[in-house]
């Protein structure tokens, strides 16, 4: 598509920006987009195969390497800051890091491989990071820590960190059957809510996403913050009912739905005023296209939570939208943001989370749906994917976790050396479960919502 065309590229966006009703128009699509029979193959491979190959990414390639390079069986918890080969640049860790990989371990454990092993390595991860908690518990987790779980840095004010750490206690309390650990994570989710609504949160926010000449920004309301708690407090929820908990997921989805989402261009742009009003100056035209495609397929597993089919089909709609706008016609792949939607900047750079991100998203829209267009994108995505990021022929089962637009390996060598420990085992579990599910139903849709 024509990128400085993209304000009218899709039905949806078009729909969103007349005022037409979405859910009419998710509807038509859909019942024009069915397939007649159930699916039966997903980027030229039959879904048995697919299945088979995500397996592989999984237990063959990505396990193994983690089980003999980056787990600590002296110490527990994940030792990332290692290259493609396994050598390390040192032996410290990260407290992101380690609610992510407590999440990882506790959910492969919890849906796929009920082995002791897995669960071991959640419970360690578990008991090395608690024993680096805060003594305040108004504090935030050190980001860094020694080997043996000494603070290297203090808090650095991000909310991040302790947001992932509940989300793995949440899961781990899911596969222990100990409630504890979720009312944990509710306190982590509360403290950190707490410091979010501070008016001062994070002033110098705009450098992530303009560069170091951005303008201080206190009290940003910002998506990717509203991302990482309605991850947690969905799964939370479908563990547990909780007043509080719900809630706050009433609050991200307003947040994002009534507030981030721009109706002048039909995108979710990244930062806000504190009061949730639109700002006047360079980030109303910022679109972290990244944070958007991540952020839909999450508040659609919230609206399957509630059984919402309009709401699901508003998030299925943006994020095609989003995908569309974000898609590199030149070298393919998804860029992650759009700097400044008017003059068109975009970082080109390509980043395999995101990519990931659209292959989770446009496959949870296919076993819902059956929507073509859903499985358009995840076919060209996938085989993209699978293309350029493995680095089999360089030697090692990982894939670049981050490149330049041409996914080089000589601009990923030049990249700090870590293990992508979350972003890439959350792609491969969820989109096993998937297909796992559309088998067990011969390729129908769900029927989620009657």
């Amino acid at each position: 598509m024509d990128r400085r065309k993209f304000l009218g590229s899709s039905v949806g966006a078009t729909a969103l920006l007349t005022g037409t009703r979405l859910s009419a128009v998710s509807q038509g699509r859909r019942a024009r987009s069915l397939p007649s029979a159930g699916i039966t193959e997903l980027a030229g491979r039959s879904l048995r195969e697919l299945r088979e190959q995500y397996r592989r990414d999984l237990f063959t390639d990505f396990l193994p390497f983690m089980e003999r390079y980056v787990i600590d069986d002296e110490h527990g918890g994940f030792r990332c800051n290692a290259d493609h080969h396994g050598a390390r640049v040192n032996q410290n860790k990260l407290s992101w890091f380690e609610g992510r990989g407590t999440w990882v371990y506790a959910f492969l454990y919890n849906n796929l491989a009920r082995e002791e092993k897995y669960l071991n390595v959640a419970r360690r991860s578990v008991e090395f990071i608690l024993k680096a908690k805060p003594s305040d518990d108004d504090a935030l987790w050190p980001k860094e820590l020694t080997r043996d779980g000494k603070p290297l840095s203090s808090a650095d004010g991000e909310i991040y960190g302790d947001l992932f750490i509940a989300e793995g206690f949440a899961e781990y309390a899911k596969a222990t059957n100990d409630r504890a650990y979720w009312e944990m994570a509710k306190r982590l989710l509360l403290k950190c809510l707490r410091i979010y609504d501070q008016p001062d949160y994070r002033p110098t926010i705009g450098q992530t996403y303009l560069g170091p000449a951005a303008p201080p920004f206190p009290g940003a309301r910002i998506q990717g913050v509203w991302m990482v708690l309605i991850r947690l407090v969905t799964q939370m929820l479908e563990m547990h009912a909780d007043a509080e908990v719900e809630r706050v997921a009433q609050r991200c989805v307003d947040a994002v739905m009534n507030h981030h989402y721009n109706p002048e261009f039909g995108l979710i742009n990244e930062l806000l005023n504190h009061d949730l009003s639109r700002p006047q100056n360079e980030y109303t035209q910022l679109v972290y296209t990244g944070h958007c495609i991540e952020n839909l397929w999450m508040l659609m597993h919230e609206a399957s939570r509630l059984k919402d089919k309009k709401l699901f089909n508003t998030f299925a709609e943006w994020f095609r939208r989003h995908t569309e706008v974000a898609w590199d016609d030149v070298f393919r792949g998804a860029f992650r943001n759009l700097q400044h939607v008017e003059k068109n900047i975009w970082v080109v750079d390509k980043v395999l989370w995101l990519q990931e991100e659209v292959l989770i998203g446009s496959l949870f829209i296919v076993e819902h749906t059956g929507a073509q267009w859903a499985k358009d994108i995840f076919d060209k995505t996938y085989n993209y994917v699978h293309e350029k990021y493995p680095l089999k022929q360089h030697g090692s089962p990982l894939w670049m976790y981050a490149s330049d637009r041409k996914v080089s390996f000589d601009a990923f060598s030049k990249m700090p050396k870590r293990v992508e420990n979350f972003h890439h085992p959350r792609h491969l579990m969820l989109n096993l479960l998937s297909i796992e599910r559309m088998l067990k139903r011969g390729g129908h849709p769900a029927r989620l919502f009657g």
